[in-house]
């Protein structure tokens, strides 16, 4: 349960003001199909986490329980840092073939703006760290959610009222602490 809410905390404050939460913006603005777009949402983020979490699951089995916690560490303080450095959105990213339709584009412009993002980065470590692959993934996939529907739902009246460099700084507080008591050994009788 724990590796559950962790994972969904962190994702969501992870994703406000994120490229993909942008993103979801632009969609949300260009197509005025809301249903269609959470739906590409929701299976792009399954993909791509449930992957992410595989490759977290799988450098378990590759390296020893000390290493592996000295690149958790290590990796949660260098999340934190990432957390305080805007996100810049390239509109053409939004940009794909309108035969594809609000669904297929969606899906598309998701799975490529998460390749590499703080939220892939980030299930790649909760699920090494919690070794708990349907959690973390349920978890990272929520965490999306919650970020990115509402912005579908509500739009551009929501962008500019949220307080995205606090909600940043408190992702990266959560980042800097999980990397710290990870360094320290902290859980290591947990299994994390």
């Amino acid at each position: 349960m724990e590796a559950l809410l962790v994972s969904t905390g962190i994702v969501a404050l992870a994703e406000m003001g994120d490229k993909t939460q942008l993103l979801a913006l632009i969609l949300a603005a260009k197509f005025r199909k809301p249903w269609p777009i959470i739906g590409g949402i929701l299976a792009a983020t399954l993909l791509n986490h449930g992957a992410a979490g595989a490759i977290g699951a799988w450098l378990t089995s590759l390296v020893s329980p000390q290493t592996l916690r000295w690149i958790l560490g290590v990796s949660f303080i260098a999340m934190a840092v990432w957390m305080l450095i805007p996100d810049q959105f390239d509109e053409s990213e939004a940009h794909f073939a309108h035969k594809l339709g609000v669904f297929g584009t969606t899906f598309i412009a998701f799975f490529l703006a998460e390749m590499g993002d703080k939220t892939q980065i980030a299930t790649v470590a909760l699920a090494a760290q919690y070794q708990a692959l349907t959690a973390v993934v349920a978890g990272t996939t929520l965490g999306m959610m919650m970020a990115n529907v509402p912005a579908v739902i509500l739009g551009d009246r929501m962008a500019h009222r949220l307080p995205t460099r606090w909600v940043h700084a408190i992702a990266a507080a959560i980042f800097a602490v999980l990397g710290v008591l990870t360094l320290l050994g902290v859980g290591a009788s947990l299994g994390f």
